[in-house]
Parts: C-alpha cells; structure tokens; sequence
C-alpha cells in the first residue's frame, strides 16, 4: 500500500553520464530476487555522504567512512536482506571481503569502493554469495541501469523510487537521477535508509560536501515514519563533471543556486517517496511549523506531532482527536513556549481549517470540518508558534494494522 506513488517509469530516468548500474540476483537471503547492485563511477568523479549517526552503525557504514576521505571512489555496491549490523569483527572483514571483490572485477582499488548493505540486523552477512553474484552484476553494467537498480535495492519497499531532473547551468544541460529506498525504521538522523543521486555537473569537492548535508538535512533528515534511526542510513551524491561546465566553486554563483536547488529538489522527492511507501501507510501527512524562533525548535516541534502514535493512529482512522496535535506541541521540549499565542490548522488540497488559538479549540472550528479533511488522503498539519520567523517541515505518514503485521512478520 502507498499514498498517491507510483512505480517510475524506465524512460523517465535519465542516463547520467559517468555513472553505470548493473543488478543480479545473489540469494542474499531469499531466491529469485534482485538483491545484488553494483555502481561504477567514471575516474575524476567527486562523491560525498551522510551517514547514520546511529552510535550501532553498520560495518559498511564504518568502512564507507574511512574509504570516503580519500576521494576518487570509483564504485559502489549495495546488497539486500542481511544489514550487516551488529556483526562485530566478522562483519567488517566481510564489508572489506566485499570491496576487494570488487575491485578485482574493476581493476581498482578496494578503498575506492564504498559498500552499503540493508536488512535484518544482526545476522551474518553471505559473503560467498555476495562475491559469487557480483560478476553478473558487473555483466549487466549499463548507463540506463537506474530502474532496475531501484528495484535491486529495496527490502519491504512496495514500490521502487526513483526521480530524474535536467536543469541547465552555464549553457550545458545538467542530468540529475537518484534513487531511494526504505518504508519503516524510517527516523534519520542524517538521511535515509539508502539513498544515491547522480549528476554530471563539475563541482568542487567542499562544495559538493557541502551540499550534500544542506539536501539531506531538507529532506531525507526531514522525514519520520515511526521514529526509528537506521544502523545503515548512508545517502551518497556523485557529481561526475561529464556536463562540460565550468567548475562550480563558488557558493554565492548563480551556477551553484541551480544546482543546489535541483539537488535538493530531487532529494526531497525521493524522502516523500519513502513516506507515501510507508509501512502499512494510508496517510500522507506534512507537518509544516512556523513562527518559531528558530529552525531547531519547529523541528522539535514537527517531530513531536509526526512521530506521536495518538496522532498517527488518529489519521488512520480519519478522527480528528485533534487534542492529540497540541499534547504533542506541548510536550516537544519548548520550554517557554507561550500556548496563547499558538495556532493550528488542518488542511488538504482544497481547503485549510482552523482548529486551536489562544490556548484552546478555535471559535470556528467544528468537528464536521476537521472529519472532512481528515477523509483525505494527503493533509496538512500547519502550526503557528507565535515566537519568530524560523520555520522548518516535517514528512510523516499514518500508523495502520498493516504496520504492525509488516514488522512483526519482518524476517519471515
């Protein structure tokens, strides 16, 4: 179930120059799926990465780390069904197994290769089956390998997500394409689950760092689906410099706004897509707080709401035990916040309703109104703090019945 997602469709994904994909099936823990990709980036590549701040990070995590200050990374591979998290010793002698198979194939490095897995944690990860399948993986390599690659990485996804972008920065035509998967343990403290966006723009290496936070922090860091931090969030930017434009190293030019705001752009549609792919999700919900006085506390504030069982069982049952919205307002950690100067709405596509001021349920509000957006499938929770100009938005999405069967039957 999703909320208003689609599967993309294979033209839609633009090619990026510099970039090649290629999937195979390795039984990484069940038979006859794609669980196996491998990404080679073109020599002179600048890549970039967030990572789980979560302190159990994953063994490919801890090798992503030390591989990536090193620059001229030239492949990336993603494995399926095991996390390789919680394996100790063993764990990173098989994330390092992996890089060095790898590199064979190339004829690289093995510290030019960032390895990313996702699954079940705390079990062992199938080296011997990784390294078996990745030669088919290396067969299959093509520049048009981005849909497949989608699918390749997703685990209770029920859809694969992908997006691509064009923009034109110094007369050249600038090709942006990303990936991204995830559907629960979904509350990054960096980024996502996975996540890697492409494109052939030439950019220096600070500046892509750079720009690789601001875009996780505005999207992937702006989504919950049920408040749990990954021990594998990793979302890579590759900029490959095949476009032909002049440098960017400048973070006031008109050449960095562009793309800085088509990253970004496509970071936050592949974060949504992570949302409307929820477990079990009915609900596509955007938490949008403003007035605070500064970005931190409307976070707090968007986090507290979005991540509230109440609230989102609530929204699944399209009841507007709105209460729940200010007891959550009221408990996310500002300490000085006046609640009189507080206000609430809820709003779909065609209308916006009023629901709290001065400390209490607004003078307008009627229980009809807020049952007839809460029908929707798409609503908007906008909360006014009174306290400043800082904003911040927050993507969640509702608790349903399926949420609980999809976990509880998570490694069947």
């Amino acid at each position: 179930m999703s909320v208003n997602l689609s599967t993309p469709q294979p033209s839609a994904l633009n090619p990026v120059p510099g970039v090649r994909l290629g999937v195979a099936e390795a039984a990484i823990r069940k038979l006859n799926r794609r669980d196996l990709t491998l990404i080679e980036v073109a020599p002179g590549s600048r890549v970039s990465g967030v990572f789980t701040l979560n302190r159990f990070c994953a063994a490919p995590v801890q090798v992503c780390k030390q591989h990536l200050p090193g620059g001229d990374i030239r492949a990336l591979v993603i494995n399926t069904g095991v996390a390789n998290a919680g394996t100790g010793q063993d764990g990173l002698e098989n994330a390092n197994t992996t890089c060095a198979a790898v590199a064979r194939l190339l004829g690289i490095d093995p510290a030019q290769v960032l390895p990313f897995s996702t699954g079940v944690i705390l079990e062992p990860l199938p080296v011997e089956r990784l390294v078996a399948g990745l030669p088919a993986a290396h067969a299959n390599l093509r520049a048009d390998g981005w849909f497949d690659a989608a699918h390749a990485i997703m685990t209770t996804d029920t859809l694969a997500k992908a997006v691509s972008r064009q923009v034109e920065i110094g007369g050249r035509m600038i090709t942006l394409t990303g990936i991204s998967k995830g559907a629960g343990m979904i509350k990054p403290n960096m980024a996502t689950m996975l996540g890697f966006l492409a494109c052939d723009a030439a950019i220096v290496q600070p500046l892509l760092d750079s720009l690789a936070k601001e875009a996780a922090d505005l999207s992937f860091n702006s989504i919950t689906i049920d408040g749990d931090t990954s021990t594998n969030d990793s979302f890579i930017v590759i900029a490959t410099g095949q476009a032909g434009n002049a440098e960017i190293n400048d973070p006031q030019s008109a050449d960095y706004r562009t793309l800085r705001d088509a990253v970004v752009d496509v970071s936050i549609r592949l974060a949504q897509a992570i949302v409307r792919d929820g477990e079990g999700a009915t609900k596509f919900m955007t938490i949008a707080v403003e007035g605070g006085a500064d970005r931190s506390e409307c976070r707090k504030v968007g986090y507290a709401i979005g991540q509230s069982p109440l609230v989102k069982t609530a929204f699944f049952a399209s009841d507007p035990n709105l209460g729940r919205i200010l007891a959550a307002i009221g408990y996310a950690g500002i300490d000085d916040l006046d609640v009189g100067r507080l206000r609430v709405w809820l709003g779909s596509a065609s209308e916006e309703v009023m629901v709290a001021e001065h400390g209490g349920r607004a003078a307008s509000y009627s229980e009809e109104d807020g049952a007839r957006v809460m029908q929707e499938a798409e609503i908007t929770v906008r909360v006014d703090l009174g306290r400043g100009e800082a904003q911040a938005t927050v993507w969640t999405c509702d608790f349903s019945y399926d949420y609980v069967k999809i976990n509880a039957d998570y490694r069947s």
